[in-house]
Order: structure tokens, then C-alpha cells, then sequence
């Protein structure tokens, strides 16, 4: 138990004070953001928002740069989706939860395929490609670009790219030493399961 536990938190060691009790922060604010996002609640966006900006500073300072212009994408993508959610008329909503259209299916593959080779270009702009991770780093980042525009747009499929995203993302993050994190994308993982179920109700219930 001992050697589990020196594995998951030594590397902390190394942080300032300051960089753990960030982690923590955002930790803990993105577990209610997501958890508003199953909820259908607005709150997933200023949750998510400060939780993002957090990232964006401890991504850059550990090198994963593909996770931190995700971060940096979640942030911008946050202020469109808080305005996509709220938008109303007569007290009715205008954009309820829904599934994908063609229109959107095809954007989908092109934002994956855009974020695949912006990452790419960072990568090599930065010398980064140094071993396997920055390579699983561009696949994850690609999926969650996804994922978050579809979540932007209310669209239930978005929970499938963030279970697949999550499940890559708890190795990752304990092979680079945030524990913490990658604790964080598990409980991501079971809560994703559960939002995609929630949202797939809500729909039914409107079909009815």
C-alpha cells in the first residue's frame, strides 16, 4: 500500500504548494462542472471556465501542450456554449437537448481532423515529440475538441467522446505525475456514463 501511495504522490514533491492546491482547485471545480453538465445546469460553464484557465497555467508548465490548448479551447468554447444554452424565447427554450445532424456530424470530423494537425504543428514547432505521450496527448486532445463543441451545442453524443477521452486520460496523468488528475478523469469517466443516460431520458421524455 505503501509503494502504491509514494507512486501516486512523489512526484508531488517536486510542486510548489501553490501548484498543488491549483490542481486541487480545478480538480474540484471541474467534478461540479461536469456534474452540472449532467444536470443540464448552466453552472457547468463558470465551474468549467475557472477550472480551464487553472489547467491552462500547470499544463504549460508540465509540457503537455496539447492538453493545454485544449484548456485554452474549453475556456473559448465555454463563453459560446453559456450563450448557446441560455438563448430563449416567450420562456421557451430555443436549444434543448438533442442529437446530431448531419451538418454537425460532418463539422465533428473536421474539428477532429483540424485539432489532430494543429497539434501536430505545435508539437514540432516545440521539438515535443520526445516519446509516446505526445502522441496520445494529440489523439486526446482531438477527441475532447470534439466533445466539447458537441457539448457547446447540446448534442448527447458528446458524452461518448468525453468517456472515450477519460478513460485515455487516467493513465496519462498518473504516468506525468498528477494523481490528483488522473483520479479526477476516472470519476469524469462514471459521471459521463451517467450524463449520457440523463440526457438520453430528457430527450425520450420530449418525444413522448
Amino acid at each position: 500500500m505503501s509503494s502504491i501511495l509514494d507512486f501516486l504522490f512523489s512526484p508531488y514533491n517536486e510542486y510548489s504548494t501553490l501548484d498543488v492546491l491549483l490542481e486541487l482547485t480545478a480538480v474540484i471545480l471541474g467534478f461540479m462542472s461536469v456534474w452540472f453538465s449532467k444536470k443540464n445546469n448552466i453552472w457547468v460553464y463558470p465551474t468549467g471556465m475557472v477550472s480551464t484557465a487553472i489547467y491552462v497555467y500547470l499544463l504549460f508548465y508540465l509540457g503537455l501542450l496539447g492538453d493545454m490548448l485544449i484548456n485554452a479551447y474549453y475556456f473559448s468554447m465555454s463563453i459560446y456554449g453559456w450563450y448557446y444554452w441560455t438563448r430563449s424565447k416567450d420562456g421557451m427554450d430555443l436549444n434543448p437537448i438533442s442529437k446530431i445532424n448531419n451538418s454537425e456530424y460532418k463539422t465533428s470530423q473536421i474539428l477532429f481532423a483540424f485539432a489532430i494537425v494543429f497539434v501536430y504543428l505545435v508539437y514540432n514547432i516545440f521539438d515535443m515529440w520526445n516519446n509516446m505521450i505526445a502522441y496520445i496527448d494529440t489523439i486526446t486532445t482531438a477527441i475532447f475538441f470534439v466533445g466539447m463543441w458537441l457539448m457547446a451545442r447540446r448534442k448527447i453524443e458528446n458524452w461518448l467522446f468525453w468517456i472515450v477521452g477519460d478513460l485515455i486520460s487516467i493513465p496519462l496523468y498518473l504516468y506525468k505525475g498528477l494523481a490528483l488528475t488522473s483520479f479526477q478523469y476516472l470519476v469524469f469517466t462514471f459521471i459521463a456514463i451517467a450524463g449520457y443516460f440523463a440526457w438520453k431520458n430528457e430527450i425520450l421524455n420530449v418525444e413522448k
